[in-house]
């Protein structure tokens, strides 16, 4: 059986499949996004909840324990680790590779809930969760700084305009503020003046807390109108703070600004962000999963210029880091070495072969067989990233195997006196087990990557299925194009014609081979 026989017979049809594949392999390279790692979701998620005020060992005994108790019933779960600092818990689950995140997800979220009732009711917010991909670095860090405008009016201008416009932009899934600086009052209570005074401090924070009550005020009610009372008691700076009233004591009212000292402040002032040594505001930019992280970028650069437009005159918005550039260079680095690669091995071949046409016919097999490759990974939802192209790099040796194999196999036959199409059809009669047996060889180096259950093995699962995908059509390619090339692109090799003179004189004959000249005639020498 010789698979290549009707495609050496119908060249037009051949030809057509080959252009096929190399359009398909086209609009999937227009389709692939670019990033620095391949797009894997990791089943781990991180729960984080905070206590202002709180020491680790409060922290570790009434947030983080209970947590981990609620967390630990959750099927699949591989590893559970936990930090408990001044005001805050984190904790990290790890579950097993197989574990939908997104299902995980639900898990955590149902044992946050069942664990809210032994947590402390003072708690600001509840425990919350994040999934967390080592991929999902940001792509852009852009800082927010100012020498005249406060911190906290920074972070203001950064949530409330910054934040929103950039998160409305193709491509970016998440806009964090690290090193934020909410506006927050701060008051620092004298212990002496409040013992002396026969007060508390539970009954100071419940003082603050009621002064600072946001509810309904009711109504009034009369014979022909009533009015609904919209008095807003909230307070928002120190001096409003200043004066609010603790408790009575001899007829005499006692005021925070009597029992300590009260000043405008952040919420957490134990951290920060600094540009160039100066404070600021830096605004993390993420894409979304699957975004082309280059265009992406693009189009928040492009947007930058609008972004400054509208802050204030006195307010700087400068990109800290682009995590695109780095990219840009890595990815046109391996690009350019695959080019590289590809030059030199159809330098090899010719050197070998020294006959342009047959050096043709492998170095069109090669770019074909990788082009085709970006077709299937669009449809695997790969990514152009340093592992997809540093295995489509390592296949451009392997691809051009089995077109050398079969163009020399096939020129061996034509050299041996066969025409074209008839030492087509014999060489590839004769090699397509090889070239069967030498692919299932290579796919089946790549099994034990695909096998791999680690993170390590999420990581090279792309690489060892793109370069599967490579060899594949490397096959494909070797058993149909490349015969159908040799038999319509090789030259039957022509031998000179002379006759051959006997060593008695009589008769001449005519005589294929190679000759010697005379001065008398041609004479066979290999007769």
């Amino acid at each position: 059986m010789n698979i290549s026989n009707p495609f050496i017979h119908r060249p037009v049809a051949t030809s057509l499949l080959a252009v096929g594949v190399l359009l398909l392999g086209v609009l999937g390279l227009r389709t692939l996004p670019i990033a620095a790692l391949p797009t894997v979701d990791y089943p781990i998620i991180q729960v984080t909840a905070s206590l202002p005020g709180a020491s680790p060992d409060i922290m570790a005994s009434s947030v983080t324990a209970p947590l981990e108790r609620q967390l630990g019933y959750i099927p699949a779960l591989l590893s559970m680790s936990s930090t408990s600092s001044f005001g805050g818990s984190a904790i990290t689950l790890q579950f097993a590779l197989t574990r939908d995140i997104d299902a995980a997800a639900q898990d955590v979220q149902a044992a946050i809930n069942v664990a809210a009732g032994q947590l402390p009711r003072n708690l600001p917010t509840p425990p919350t969760y994040s999934k967390v991909n080592p991929a999902d670095t940001p792509i852009m860090l852009l800082a927010l700084t100012s020498d005249s405008v406060p911190l906290a009016q920074l972070n203001d201008i950064a949530e409330t305009g910054l934040v929103q416009k950039l998160s409305r932009v193709e491509g970016v899934g998440l806009v964090a503020i690290e090193g934020e600086q909410r506006r927050a009052v701060r008051v620092q209570v004298d212990p002496v003046a409040v013992a002396a005074l026969g007060l508390s401090l539970e009954e100071v924070r419940n003082a603050i807390a009621q002064a600072n009550a946001a509810g309904p005020k009711g109504d009034l009610d009369g014979q022909h109108r009533s009015y609904t009372i919209a008095a807003n008691a909230q307070l928002f700076t120190a001096e409003a703070y200043r004066n609010v009233i603790i408790a009575n004591r001899d007829g005499a009212p006692i005021r925070l600004a009597d029992i300590g000292t009260v000043f405008d402040s952040v919420e957490n002032s134990r951290v920060g962000s600094w540009f160039y040594r100066q404070p600021a505001i830096v605004l993390a930019v993420k894409r979304q999963p699957g975004a082309n992280v280059i265009e992406t970028g693009d189009r928040v650069r492009g947007l930058l210029p609008h972004l400054r437009a509208a802050l204030p005159p006195t307010v700087e918005l400068t990109v800290l880091a682009d995590r695109t550039e780095t990219i840009r260079a890595s990815i046109h680095d391996v690009q350019f070495t695959l080019g590289l690669t590809i030059a030199l091995v159809v330098i090899v071949i010719f050197l070998f072969l020294r006959k342009a046409r047959a050096t043709l016919i492998p170095a069109a097999a090669l770019p074909l067989s990788l082009v085709g490759t970006f077709g299937v990974m669009a449809l695997c939802g790969f990514s152009l990233d340093n592992f997809s192209l540093m295995a489509l790099t390592i296949a451009t040796g392997f691809v051009v195997d089995d077109a050398i194999v079969m163009t020399e196999n096939i020129a061996r036959h034509i050299e041996a006196g066969l025409s074209p199409i008839h030492a087509a059809i014999q060489g590839s009669k004769q090699i397509g087990f090889t070239v069967i047996s030498l692919t299932a060889s290579l796919i089946a180096a790549l099994i034990p990557l695909l096998c791999l259950g680690s993170v390590v093995g999420r990581l090279f699962r792309e690489f060892a299925l793109t370069l599967t995908a490579a060899v594949a059509i490397s096959a494909v390619v070797s058993l149909t194009l490349t015969p159908a090339m040799c038999a319509h692109l090789l030259r039957e090799r022509r031998r000179p014609r002379g006759v051959c003179r006997h060593s008695s004189g009589a008769a001449l004959t005519p005589c294929f081979g190679v000759m010697s000249a005379a001065s008398s005639g041609f004479f066979c020498t290999s007769h």
